[in-house]
């Protein structure tokens, strides 16, 4: 694709970065095929092609308008574009830069800043907790689209965040690992964690969670505040780095796809700043998803497991995070299978289920169409089971189904033997 973009724009960072992005694209259109927001919609300003047209618009100097705002926001930045391109177009990152530039030629309205700022504030404060167990309590009174996102039963029970018992189980192991504190996943389901830390330890694998860490900065990212999620970045290198630099911990594991996305993309966004760039190439090359840890570790794990525990006919939903972001498509299904696990394929997985981190809740409309088409191609092969590795899926599917759905490291927790049977 040729370029010219405006001199106010071509010398900078991030007009050179896209501009040698723009110069991938070959029009060939592959893309349209495989996007969510096309599929349901129909229109090509709605496909990664038609974006990177408006964004090199943009980028050439002509007038932001409220449209090219609207098709920008609809993405689900799921990156399946990415997966299909046979040129490399980096779609992921240029949409980052134009929904920057658009933001800053074309400020949003003020009561859609507003709205925006406050839900990103809320997901990331420490106030979330005590504000999500409310919300548990008068589950019944809440508007519909907030009753789907807040599931009481599941995740009323457990403590917030892992207890000390469970992190002080595998500190005599001498393999160690560092975990991700996250924002959302221990208020949400804490469980996940838990079930992550029992099935490391019986590996001998002992979880450090660093005090100070939190938010890996994804939710601030993808809601127009970059350089807010650039010093969440910083904060949890901090947080990490005696760990890292010390070596008492051997890899950074993420049982959370999307952020173990956002993690792998440290060493781009923190790439200019000198005081982190080394420290972030660090942290990128450390991090690995949980089936990372337990494919190499599956023939003993399967030692560990009760045949009779493993749930048949289950459904993997790979999120875009996971099989797109990371290209991690195979390796958990690959665990699953040889721990017993009867997987059931199903249409169209990959496609994006509509969750996307916060667009469930910024674009409902085509989320639940998303949900209930991936719902539907998963319901037709009838799974006792769902699972999966990202908590925004689990919710978003859960919230259209009656099958349960679980994070697939829950399902291998459960099926541990009791000790005194090892």
């Amino acid at each position: 694709m040729q370029t010219n973009l405006s001199d106010e724009i071509k010398h900078s960072e991030l007009g050179r970065q896209a501009d040698e992005i723009l110069r991938r694209c070959v029009h060939c259109g592959f893309c349209l095929a495989t996007c969510p927001t096309y599929e349901v919609l129909g229109s090509e300003l709605d496909s990664p092609r038609g974006r990177i047209y408006q964004i090199k618009e943009v980028l050439e100097g002509a007038p932001v308008t409220p449209a090219t705002r609207e098709h920008l926001d609809r993405c689900l930045t799921c990156r399946n574009c990415e997966t299909t391109c046979p040129s490399g177009v980096e779609y992921g990152h240029l949409l980052d830069i134009g929904r920057h530039i658009v933001e800053i030629k074309a400020p949003r309205p003020r009561l859609e800043k507003l709205r925006i700022e406050g839900l990103r504030r809320v997901i990331t404060s420490p106030w979330f907790g005590p504000a999500y167990r409310l919300a548990q309590k008068i589950h019944a009174w809440l508007p519909p689209g907030i009753q789907e996102k807040v599931q009481p039963g599941r995740q009323a029970k457990p403590p917030i965040k892992p207890s000390r018992t469970d992190l002080q189980t595998g500190r005599q192991h001498e393999r160690q690992v560092l975990m991700i504190a996250g924002c959302v996943q221990p208020v949400m389901m804490p469980s996940i964690d838990q079930a992550t830390i029992r099935v490391l330890d019986r590996l001998g694998i002992g979880t450090q969670i660093a005090p100070g860490s939190g938010c890996c900065g994804a939710v601030s990212f993808h809601m127009d505040a970059q350089e807010e999620a650039r010093n969440q970045m910083r904060r949890n290198i901090d947080s990490w780095w005696p760990l890292i630099e010390s070596g008492q911990v051997e890899a950074i594991v993420v049982n959370a796809s999307g952020c173990g996305a956002m993690v792998r993309e440290y060493a781009h966004h923190l790439r200019l700043d000198p005081a982190y760039a080394d420290k972030a190439q660090t942290i990128t090359e450390k991090v690995l998803d949980i089936a990372q840890i337990l494919e190499p570790l599956s023939e003993q794990l399967l030692q560990q497991i009760d045949p009779l525990k493993v749930p048949e006919d289950i459904v993997f939903h790979p999120p875009c995070t996971l099989q797109h972001w990371q290209k991690l498509r195979p390796i958990t299904e690959t665990v699953l299978s040889r721990l017993g696990v009867a997987l059931k394929e199903f249409d169209e997985s990959h496609m994006c289920c509509g969750s996307a981190g916060a667009y469930s809740m910024l674009q409902p409309e085509i989320a639940t169409r998303l949900r209930d088409r991936k719902v539907a191609h998963i319901e037709a092969v009838r799974p006792q089971m769902i699972v999966s590795s990202n908590i925004g899926c689990i919710g978003q599917l859960q919230s259209g189904t009656d099958v349960p759905v679980r994070h697939w490291v829950e399902v291998i927790d459960q099926a541990l033997k009791p000790r005194t049977q090892n």
